[in-house]
């Protein structure tokens, strides 16, 4: 039998921690948050790696590093209403809902939607809800939001999704550049998103998050 719970503690004190993630209510969700649930059945084994863990070809859940260093530039508040894109089968969800006052999560994938619906029932996350929908549209409806996560990378933030945001508000997201990548975050002010870089990470580009390839002759 795995213990996982020692895992967990493991990987905060090898991963998080290290990371200069220094923030209580991270460090706590990240402790308390059973990861290994998150993911899929044969790949319980290696939830707490340090690396990305593949859900399908272009979709991964983010490694701990990555999610934590993410929502320490955030500073998630306990009033707050996050918007997370992409949540997979829902482990950033999870961890998001123990920092902030509510999380409507958005997945595209219908089998991982609703999978990700049933096991934060079955983990008593009563303030996260899962929308089917595609990831590069939000959800407006149950907007605007204090705070914006992208669970995986992107070339562009479509405008309808910086729309969402609150002004005041802000935005993290992993910019793919070739193999490389940046994790920047957004404060939207007087309707404009001024991005700063935070540190550096890599993750597949999510559907609808690629630059329209210029057309040339």
């Amino acid at each position: 039998m795995t213990d996982f719970s020692a895992r967990r503690v493991m990987m905060v004190d090898t991963q998080v921690r290290p990371s200069d993630v220094t923030k209580f209510p991270i460090i706590e969700a990240m402790l308390t948050v059973p990861r290994e649930v998150f993911v899929p059945r044969d790949k319980r084994e290696a939830a707490y790696m340090g690396e990305n863990l593949v859900l399908r070809t272009d979709r991964v859940v983010l490694e701990p590093r990555t999610l934590a260093k993410m929502l320490d530039a955030l500073d998630i508040q306990p009033d707050e209403l996050v918007l997370d894109l992409g949540c997979g089968l829902g482990y950033s969800a999870a961890v998001i809902a123990r920092l902030a006052d509510a999380v409507v999560a958005v997945e595209e994938d219908e089998a991982f939607a609703g999978e990700a619906q049933n096991l934060l029932s079955q983990a008593s996350v009563d303030n996260a809800a899962v929308i089917v929908g595609p990831l590069a549209a939000g959800a407006a409806k149950h907007g605007p939001y204090d705070v914006i996560t992208v669970q995986g990378g992107v070339e562009v933030i479509p405008q309808a999704v910086l729309d969402q945001l609150k002004d005041g508000g802000r935005i993290a997201a992993l910019f793919m550049e070739g193999a490389l990548g940046v994790v920047r975050v957004g404060f939207k002010s007087g309707g404009q998103v001024s991005w700063r870089f935070v540190f550096n990470a890599a993750a597949p580009v999510l559907p609808g998050f690629r630059k329209e390839s210029a057309f040339t002759l």
